[in-house]
């Protein structure tokens, strides 16, 4: 795509400030590329980042920003050099539309750890412009960032998947905690920690959930079908005594800190590890799993207008356990 190209008007809504409050939005897509997908947008999630980048938590927000990157849609045109998708298929798009390409990270499918990655909303793309989420009508993305949806798998379900989902299934992978038998501790039961649960339960493991709230016990149990709870104030330093000789700590959330002594980390040989999102092979990979097995996160359905009640209820952890907002049948017809 030439620089600074643009094709149809998109509509959306954004924020314009850092009050967070988000409102009808036009704005440019650029023109469909010879290696492009564009997708008519159905469903997207809503992730606790959304908040955070349109309240400019992160003090590096552009404004107006158009968030959302659990992006679930149905291809509506495909550029001359693409061939993997075609027209009325459903497809998928996560927490990045770009990267180098050329790394040592892209070339073996892990391009979500490029020093040049491009995050699907609030990042300046390769044309300079910037990238703007999926609270919004349509999508054009390279057909490399674009994801196919298994077949009867419900197009709202998906939508998580593509941040919530591969946030827990790629570090449970890496670690080889796809294996039946093993024991997993899930640290926090909301959007990423149910989708743990589920995952763990389909890869046969026995599942314990850590949570400062007695009320999830029955949830984690009865519905998510956790094997144990425990309930704690701390959670961080009260699950990592759990931990077995050669445990690992996963980090996939983003705590403000983690105090802990050494010696618990030289005791048992235990150790912390981080990960983030997942590169596209996995991705696809998860949601061929996903689709095979019927693992369908809880969901909230609801209209754009009431993302900002949302937005609210999510700060207040109220939310089991995924808020995703049905494009289609609420923005799309404005």
């Amino acid at each position: 795509m030439a620089s600074g190209q643009v094709g149809k008007d998109c509509f959306g809504w954004a924020a314009r400030d850092p009050s967070g409050v988000i409102s009808p939005y036009q704005f440019k897509r650029r023109s469909v590329g010879s290696d492009d997908v564009s997708l008519k947008i159905t469903h997207c999630g809503v992730c606790y980042g959304d908040v955070l980048f349109t309240r400019n938590k992160v003090s590096e927000t552009k404004y107006p920003i158009v968030p959302g990157h659990e992006i679930v849609g149905i291809v509506q045109e495909v550029g001359t050099n693409v061939d993997g998708f075609k027209a009325g298929e459903r497809v998928a798009v996560g927490t990045y539309v770009n990267s180098c390409r050329d790394c040592e990270d892209c070339n073996h499918g892990l391009e979500v750890h490029c020093s040049k990655l491009v995050h699907t909303y609030n990042s300046v793309d390769v044309d300079g412009t910037i990238t703007k989420g999926g609270y919004s009508s349509f999508h054009v993305v390279d057909k490399r960032y674009c994801f196919k949806i298994p077949e009867n798998y419900p197009s709202a379900l998906a939508a998580p998947l593509v941040c919530a989902g591969i946030t827990v299934y790629t570090p449970m992978v890496h670690h080889k905690m796809n294996q039946p038998g093993k024991r997993l501790g899930v640290v926090g039961l909301g959007g990423l920690g149910h989708m743990a649960v589920l995952f763990g339960k389909a890869f046969g493991l026995h599942v314990t959930v850590f949570s400062t709230s007695i009320s999830k016990k029955e949830e984690a149990l009865n519905s998510l079908g956790a094997d144990r709870f425990h309930q704690a104030n701390t959670l961080l330093t009260y699950t990592f005594h759990f931990l077995k000789s050669n445990g690992v700590l996963s980090l996939v959330g983003y705590p403000k800190e983690i105090k802990l002594a050494p010696a618990s980390i030289q005791s048992g040989l235990k150790s912390i590890s981080g990960s983030w999102t997942g590169g596209t092979k996995q991705t696809q990979e998860m949601l061929d799993f996903c689709g095979v097995n019927k693992i369908y996160p809880k969901v909230e359905i609801i209209p754009i207008e009431y993302v900002n009640e949302a937005f609210e209820r999510m700060a207040k952890n109220d939310v089991k356990y995924r808020f995703v907002i049905d494009i289609e049948n609420s923005l799309n017809l404005k």
